[in-house]
């Protein structure tokens, strides 16, 4: 089961997720230190795309923003052309010499779909590796694999650096891939919440024995009227919630 992106602009971090509070003083240093590489390579990726950019082009400028915005060190931290099962990953992402991350890389104006994310999957089921992350140098779609089988793949966040959002806004999104995140395990934290507050898991607290017992109280004192809970919760899901709430 796999989970196609969703668009190119920044499906980030919500306000809620973020906690509104002052940030520590690493993560406004990596926030800056990416709104500053966002702005500097906006005009060669604008560059890369209109003369349609091969992919080792495309690449370079991947590394450079990896080292420049991210973070990484690209001795230490990064890998390229890194050998699984007879192939070859682009990059792969390095903590403290653990694998954490591989990366898929298309030219420019590849438009990033099924058939990449099927490349980086393999890669990352066979190594064991929970993200992935594809990108043409403008869009970055970050993935989280399952260890479960079969494989689930789920967007966590995409960012799209020439999308109209401000550079603040793509930075806070993609500060939890920088090294810094990464070595804290922020984007696992990310991961949790998504998954705990996700249309689906609000859907089964709805519809579970205790909500709606909790309903059939309710409903009762206010209007004197006793129903069944069979009844209630086939209401709930044919009329108040959302499909993706019952998936």
């Amino acid at each position: 089961m796999s989970s196609e992106p969703d668009g190119v602009q920044v499906t980030s971090v919500p306000e809620s997720t973020a906690k509104k509070r002052e940030r520590p003083k690493w993560e406004q240093n990596a926030i800056e230190r990416l709104r500053l590489a966002i702005k500097k390579y906006s005009r060669p990726l604008g560059d890369l795309a209109a003369r349609d950019a091969n992919e080792g082009d495309t690449r370079l400028l991947v590394t450079d923003f990896l080292c420049d915005g991210l973070g990484y060190d690209k001795y230490t931290d990064l890998t390229t052309e890194y050998r699984v099962k007879g192939e070859f990953a682009d990059f792969g992402i390095r903590i403290d010499g653990e694998m954490v991350a591989f990366i898929e890389v298309k030219r420019t104006n590849i438009k990033l779909g099924a058939k990449q994310l099927r490349q980086v999957q393999s890669y990352a089921a066979n190594e064991g590796v929970e993200w992935m992350i594809l990108t043409n140098g403008a869009e970055w779609h970050v993935y989280h694999l399952s260890t479960t089988v079969p494989l689930v793949n789920e967007l966590l966040f995409s960012v799209d650096l020439l999308g109209p959002e401000t550079a603040a806004s793509k930075a806070a999104a993609l500060l939890y891939l920088s090294r810094e995140a990464m070595k804290k395990n922020q984007i696992d934290e990310l991961w949790k919440t998504k998954r705990a507050t996700s249309p689906k898991s609000l859907g089964d607290v709805l519809r579970s024995d205790a909500v709606i017992e909790s309903i059939r109280k309710e409903l009762r004192r206010n209007t004197g009227y006793r129903m069944d809970l069979a009844e209630i919760r086939r209401l709930l899901e044919e009329t108040v919630l959302r499909p993706e709430c019952l998936e």
